[in-house]
């Protein structure tokens, strides 16, 4: 049985993977491992940490794009920029509080994000890039703290 089983998941998975994961689970809960689809089981588990950076990664170019916005365009500033810088610190804390491995290195991961930030604020005020500074000036204190606005 065991490598139908494994067969059987491995087709579940291509057809079907809610399906697919909800049999793993079973197969886990009841001890049955040598029944699993252990391949796409390591694929998956290693995509979940990988999908935890990206969704950290993107919260953290909208809001440094935001504030860039927010700091460069005082004239168009508006509730929907501040509910957006709000909304991304929130989702911030939420995913550090849910990963806290990611906390390693996140003044690297800052800078790395800025560059997008920068390009993407350039883009949507239609302001010169050369406007923004090409380095990341904001702290990882001020990007969590609720109470930080530039030029405020």
């Amino acid at each position: 049985m065991g490598i139908d089983m494994i067969n059987s998941l491995n087709t579940l998975y291509e057809s079907d993977f809610c399906l697919w994961a909800t049999k793993s689970a079973e197969l886990i809960k009841a001890g049955k491992f040598n029944e699993l689809d252990i391949e796409h089981l390591i694929e998956e588990v290693e995509s979940m940490g990988a999908s935890e950076k990206r969704a950290l990664e993107s919260r953290l170019i909208e809001l440094m794009q935001h504030l860039l916005k927010w700091e460069f365009q005082p004239e168009r500033r508006g509730s929907s920029w501040e509910i957006s810088i709000n909304k991304q610190r929130v989702g911030i804390e939420k995913v550090l509080q849910d990963n806290p491995s990611l906390k390693y290195n996140l003044d690297e991961r800052i800078i790395g994000c800025y560059k997008y930030a920068r390009r993407y604020a350039a883009i949507e005020t239609k302001l010169p890039l050369k406007k923004f500074p090409e380095e990341c000036f904001y702290t990882l204190e001020q990007l969590a703290d609720f109470d930080f606005m530039p030029n405020d």
